[in-house]
């Protein structure tokens, strides 16, 4: 297992180191917005493109690019009227905790109502409740989230009210009215990641419900309920628990969308602002976050199968 772990974080290092390349790259590519040098304002940022390399050649900015991140941890400052002249770490992290905030809430609460419903259709299974669970799951699943997010914002938000339409602003993050305005980016989060839940929980629980070792578990007294909860949902947590992170990571590629919808000052609608901006710095500080993000949770997923059950063997020929 340590081999095997050792391994995968090598090669986690490697695909990352790719992935900021291949991004830089692209984001070089993009024109610079231009600034007049009669501007005394500009003169210190044109200034600083000079010393981080402008005008040399690609390799030359990376490297002076990834010199300044693990020498200074300096990520640049922003360059346009998005945070003109404003450190980029400062603002990712200022970002953060509204973004974490609202996959959270939308993870922590469609993980219960899920797997629930995953187990009512597998008990309910070629009954008119498997067919109408399945049905709405693969229609929930087909469509994006931001559909979801104008019909949340035109039912709860303007015909009854019950939500703000937009997120309301500040950093307390744990009051009412807080929570009251994250409900509807939530639910907008949530409704792909349940049906995601439900479909996984119930394919895994209804072969785990016809195998053998169930029918020897009934012979020996437990009831269709104590079975299933002793021993078919325990196998079935095998693909659950892996699967939560990678519908973390689903929920914060959803949320670049969502949180512009309703003003979530995240770390997303910070993405595309900077991507409309072409803010270099800002963009690639939000591109590593996120493929940081999505192969540590792969790593996370491979490993936790091995915990999960003692029977698989990561990195075993046999």
């Amino acid at each position: 297992m340590i081999k095997y772990t050792l391994q995968r974080i090598l090669y986690m290092f490697l695909v990352f180191m790719i992935i900021t390349f291949m991004s830089f790259i692209l984001i070089r590519m993009l024109p610079l917005p231009m600034l007049p040098p009669e501007d005394p304002h500009n003169i210190q940022v044109l200034r600083r493109r000079e010393a981080l390399g402008y005008n040399e050649p690609y390799l030359v900015q990376f490297w002076l690019f990834l010199k300044n991140i693990v020498t200074k941890w300096d990520w640049g400052l922003s360059e346009t009227r998005l945070a003109y002249g404003q450190d980029v770490w400062q603002i990712f992290v200022g970002k953060l905790p509204a973004t974490m905030i609202v996959n959270l809430y939308s993870i922590i609460w469609s993980i219960p109502v899920g797997v629930a419903l995953g187990v009512i259709a597998a008990l309910k299974k070629n009954t008119w409740v498997d067919y109408f669970l399945s049905t709405a799951t693969m229609v929930v699943i087909s469509v994006p989230s931001f559909v979801y997010a104008f019909l949340v914002q035109y039912i709860f938000c303007f015909k009854l009210h019950w939500f703000p339409f937009l997120m309301k602003g500040g950093t307390d993050y744990f009051s009412w009215d807080m929570f009251v305005s994250v409900i509807p980016p939530v639910l907008s989060l949530s409704f792909g990641v349940i049906a995601g839940f439900c479909r996984t929980t119930r394919a895994e629980l209804t072969e785990v419900l016809t195998s053998e070792f169930m029918l020897l578990a009934r012979t020996k007294g437990l009831t269709k309920a104590q079975a299933t909860v002793r021993h078919a949902l325990r196998n079935c947590f095998v693909v659950i628990v892996p699967g939560i992170f990678g519908e973390f990571i689903g929920i914060l590629g959803g949320s670049l969308i969502i949180e512009g919808i309703f003003a979530v000052p995240g770390v997303g609608r910070l993405t595309l602002d900077a991507i409309t901006a072409l803010d270099y710095n800002i963009f690639m500080l939000s591109t590593c976050f996120y493929t940081a993000i999505g192969l540590a949770a792969s790593l996370v997923v491979d490993i936790s199968y091995g915990f999960i059950d003692p029977r698989i063997r990561m990195g075993s020929k046999k």
